[in-house]
């Protein structure tokens, strides 16, 4: 009999835990990820630097924390950086915030895109990753994003 209330009490438990976590996805709306630009921060004979800022617009009205941030950033086709943000940070409820990832390559891996610079003084790009937010006590949303984007050394 008592293993009965045991299994009864296991049933209810998961029961109510995918019952919150069904109510708390309803009540969540994903963060939009898109890409605000890329900087040049530096450039030298092997390589260079940019920041990759990204802007997380929450339609919630309640502050998100952002766990981690998955990224990869491609020139043409050609990897030029991946990575993983893993310190935490917030996201302003209702509101836009920016998120730099610092990046530095070198142009040997760079191949096409890196011809295209030099000859052209233009390069398309892209950036893609996932960001994971937290919709409540162990509660977490992972929301995808992708954006292309072209850079020119002419400003144009």
């Amino acid at each position: 009999m008592k293993k009965n209330y045991v299994l009864a009490a296991a049933i209810a438990a998961t029961a109510g835990a995918t019952g919150c976590a069904t109510l708390g996805r309803a009540a969540f709306a994903d963060p939009v990820v898109t890409l605000n630009t890329v900087k040049v921060t530096g450039l030298g004979v092997t390589g260079g630097n940019l920041d990759v800022i990204l802007n997380v617009k929450n339609p919630n009205g309640y502050r998100l924390d952002a766990t981690q941030l998955n990224y990869r950033v491609l020139v043409d086709s050609t990897p030029l950086a991946n990575g993983v943000l893993g310190n935490q940070f917030g996201i302003r409820a209702q509101g836009d915030t920016l998120i730099t990832i610092p990046v530095t390559f070198s142009y040997a891996g760079l191949g096409a895109g890196a011809r295209s610079i030099f000859n052209t003084g233009a390069v398309n790009y892209r950036v893609l990753g996932d960001i994971t937010v937290s919709g409540g006590p162990g509660i977490n949303f992972t929301v995808p994003f992708s954006q292309t984007g072209r850079y020119s050394t002419l400003g144009r």
